[in-house]
């Protein structure tokens, strides 16, 4: 295994587990909702299951200025080696945990904790990560950073593999019993793979040069951040809006399918399966074109083509509610994703110094989650329910993608 492989390895495989996990909850939110929140009313019973995955977003912040300092100060590898092991403490809690029925409140109380202590991990993931990746071939800062969203992109695909294999084979009892939880056991077991690589591994060579010469960085990464980058902190929030809301739009469609169109699990799981892996796929191929042709000319010219797309796509969905047209229409918004998601995350790296770069990306990174991702199914759920129109998510996604757009034309000025 030589060297870039191996760093492709240990920063995607703590960042895979953390999505799988997520995306997990995303896809199975319906089965939650009715095991762990029960109510008279169904709408309810979901909004609570969402509602705390919302509520484990807030400890994302706290997990960034934390883990994000600790990378600046203590190197990359440091930092993710805590994430990582915190992660799958997350994942092992969802796996054990007894439903209401069990143990009462309980249940949700530990659901609460057991995704609180993966968004505190989550929080100073992909700050750390992305700073490994990019620092680590400074030729090749777009292709590398991509690894960061195509791992994202193949978690979001082994979620709604397994979510759909064991949806089809299992009854409607066994599923709800404990098929469920199968993405998470898998997430669980990726746990010490990942940190088993993280520990053979040095910091990068940038990072590694920075700690070494006279003017090694801030002392306090946090304050420098604030006293001194806080446009380049609101920058890259808004230019990962359309991103992140598009990626929880794209894990929430089953639920959107299943409770508005009235489709079957696996045929909406089936659909959100062939988005993850033309994601997969093609997110590497777009970083590595960015680092051809620029990562501004590219991130503008999707997100214009997102802002076009999204309202025609959910018209076409709702007039034909078959899984051909959901098909069709994951699949070009999987396509038009990578070729955003692609060249960002080296497009944000590319935002801050190295001696905070890992604060400021886990900052600016997980703020904009919380405001533009975390949300993003919540806020459907609630703009279905008050406008009784089932194309509220996408005046949503073209809402978000006029902001990036702009964002990522104001950051010009910024970027190194």
């Amino acid at each position: 295994m030589n060297a870039t492989v191996r760093i492709v390895a240990a920063a995607s495989t703590g960042n895979m587990l953390e999505w799988l996990s997520f995306t997990a909850y995303a896809l199975v939110a319906d089965v939650v909702a009715r095991q762990f929140f029960p109510s008279a009313d169904p709408v309810t019973s979901l909004m609570l299951a969402l509602g705390t995955a919302v509520a484990a977003y807030l400890a994302r912040p706290v997990g960034a200025v934390v883990l994000g300092v600790y990378a600046d100060r203590a190197g990359r590898l440091a930092a993710l080696t805590v994430a990582i092991r915190l992660m799958t403490l997350g994942s092992l809690l969802i796996v054990l945990l007894p439903d209401y029925q069990k143990i009462g409140v309980f249940a949700p109380i530990g659901m609460l904790i057991a995704l609180l202590i993966q968004g505190f991990s989550a929080g100073g993931e992909f700050g750390s990560a992305t700073a490994l990746l990019v620092e680590s071939h400074a030729g090749r800062r777009g292709f590398m950073g991509s690894w960061q969203t195509a791992s994202q992109a193949f978690a979001v695909l082994l979620a709604t593999g397994l979510l759909a294999t064991t949806s089809s084979f299992l009854s409607p009892a066994q599923f709800d019993a404990w098929g469920w939880r199968i993405p998470f056991v898998v997430a669980l077991l990726l746990g010490p793979a990942g940190y088993y690589i993280r520990t053979r591994l040095r910091d990068s060579p940038e990072f590694t040069t920075a700690r070494a010469t006279a003017d090694p960085g801030p002392a306090r990464p946090l304050v420098d951040l604030f006293r001194n980058d806080k446009a380049r902190v609101l920058l890259v929030m808004g230019m990962i809006a359309v991103s992140t809301g598009f990626s929880y739009l794209i894990t929430y469609m089953p639920t959107f399918a299943i409770r508005q169109l009235g489709m079957s699990p696996s045929t909406s799981f089936t659909a959100t399966f062939v988005t993850g892996v033309i994601l997969t796929v093609f997110t590497p191929v777009a970083g590595h074109l960015s680092d051809r042709i620029g990562r501004t000319r590219m991130l503008t010219a999707a997100a214009a083509v997102i802002a076009v797309i999204s309202i025609p796509l959910f018209l076409l969905i709702r007039a034909v509610p078959e899984m051909v047209t959901v098909v069709v229409a994951l699949a070009l918004m999987g396509l038009v994703k990578a070729w955003y998601a692609g060249p960002l995350p080296a497009s944000m790296a590319e935002m801050f110094p190295v001696g905070n770069r890992g604060t400021g990306l886990s900052i600016s990174y997980n703020v904009g989650v919380i405001l533009f991702g975390g949300v993003t199914p919540l806020a459907i759920t609630l703009l279905i329910s008050a406008t009784g129109s089932t194309l509220a998510p996408s005046f949503w996604i073209t809402a978000l993608a006029l902001l990036s757009g702009t964002c990522v034309l104001l950051a010009r000025r910024y970027r190194s």
